[in-house]
């Protein structure tokens, strides 16, 4: 902490998961925390995000915030492909890390053949990705410090009730659906697998399989039980590449060796089954939910759209400041807004949860176990598409 008792954060990539990140921090002050430095590779997209979130200063060289005695935790909001160095580096500099998703992932190795999307197997992916997931734990568990896995679903109000339902009731979630599509990424890399380690699935699918590994655990730790994830049986595709350049005019996404839909379904050792989705095909907005079906209760977890608030428009006169939902291409017509959306989609209470952590010496609810198991099972998804096969975590 600072002199004035403050928690110092440093954070790397001044995109849009640094935006959200510093709504939630904003949102809640009851630790109090200091933004101290923004780095980015890109000089002036790091000044221009000091400016804009408010942080005392900004670099280029991610070593300015590591040898800096004041900060305390590093969230690195940066590209896929660097997560896991910068993990590592954090660590050792005995720093605390929050990291966004994914965890770590296959990026390439020296040899490989381009596009390493359509060249690489994604058995000898799932392979890599097994061996720094394992090395990952090492170093966190060694550090002595706290790893922040920064999976929002999770704290999102509609998936913390539906974990205290779950735990109170100590009900079984006997079929689980969970879904995030879009209609692509505003990432011009997104279709890269060299810099994001996957594609719709990777980007988006991880939030509701996190969320629903997360409410399985309630129920695990409700009625005394282990469960574990028993095996994976998915389907990956690519369809956007067949459209006409008239018929994409709406669609963002645009796959090099990357999958633009994704069907997963996860099967429990109890029995229970989960059924995840993601796709860069949707337009209209972008659509996050959680279904539950209970032995006792049936629990639908709505983030977005959300039907608290309808508008209707002509034309986009004055608008142009006013946030009305993520990736929706025009304002006309009618819409659903996304309100208190930091908080809705459970960003605040991420921030609140980590700060406390740090400040409380306590673990965060979302770390290195859901970190672990939605990487392992995301790739192990990948690897079964590849086989056409189910593929066995036990």
């Amino acid at each position: 902490m600072n002199s004035n008792g403050e928690i110092c954060i440093g954070m790397a990539g001044a995109g849009r998961a640094a935006e959200l990140h510093v709504a939630g921090l904003k949102r809640y002050s009851g630790v109090p925390v200091c933004l101290k430095t923004i780095v980015d590779c890109i000089p002036e997209q790091a000044l221009k995000a000091q400016e804009r979130f408010g942080f005392q200063k900004a670099c280029a060289d991610l070593d300015d915030v590591l040898k800096d005695d004041e900060i305390d935790v590093v969230d690195i909001c940066t590209p896929p492909y660097v997560h896991e160095e910068m993990v590592v580096a954090a660590l050792r500099a005995g720093k605390h890390v929050i990291c966004e998703k994914p965890f770590c992932g296959y990026f390439g190795r020296p040899g490989d053949e381009a596009p390493i999307g359509l060249k690489v197997s994604k058995v000898a992916m799932y392979d890599a990705v097994m061996e720094s997931l394992e090395r990952l734990k090492g170093v966190i568990e060694g550090s002595g410090r706290k790893f922040m896995y920064a999976e929002n679903f999770i704290y999102a109000p509609a998936i913390r009730k539906a974990g205290e339902i779950i735990f109170k009731k100590k009900s079984r979630i006997l079929y689980a659906k969970g879904e995030e599509s879009l209609k692509g990424s505003s990432s011009p890399v997104a279709g890269e697998w060299a810099k994001t380690g996957g594609g719709t699935f990777i980007r988006t699918g991880v939030h509701p399989l996190s969320a629903i590994l997360w409410l399985k655990r309630q129920e695990a730790a409700a009625r005394g039980v282990d469960i574990g994830v028993k095996s994976v049986l998915a389907d990956m595709g690519r369809v956007t590449t067949s459209l006409s350049p008239y018929e994409h005019r709406h669609i963002a996404a645009r796959p090099v060796d990357v999958e633009d839909n994704g069907t997963v379904v996860v099967s429990f050792t109890d029995g229970s089954k989960a059924v995840v989705i993601a796709t860069d095909t949707l337009l209209g907005g972008s659509r996050n939910y959680v279904e539950l079906y209970c032995n006792d209760a049936a629990i639908n977890c709505t983030l977005t759209m959300s039907n608290a608030m309808s508008t209707y428009f002509l034309d986009e006169d004055r608008l142009d400041d006013v946030y009305i939902s993520e990736m929706l291409p025009s304002k006309t017509g009618w819409n659903n807004p996304f309100l208190e959306d930091e908080i809705m989609r459970g960003y605040t209470d991420e921030m609140r949860d980590f700060m406390d952590a740090v400040c409380h010496d306590r673990e965060p609810r979302s770390g290195l176990e859901i970190a672990y198991d939605t990487t392992r099972i995301t790739y192990a998804a990948y690897k079964s598409a590849e086989l056409g096969a189910e593929v066995n975590l036990l």
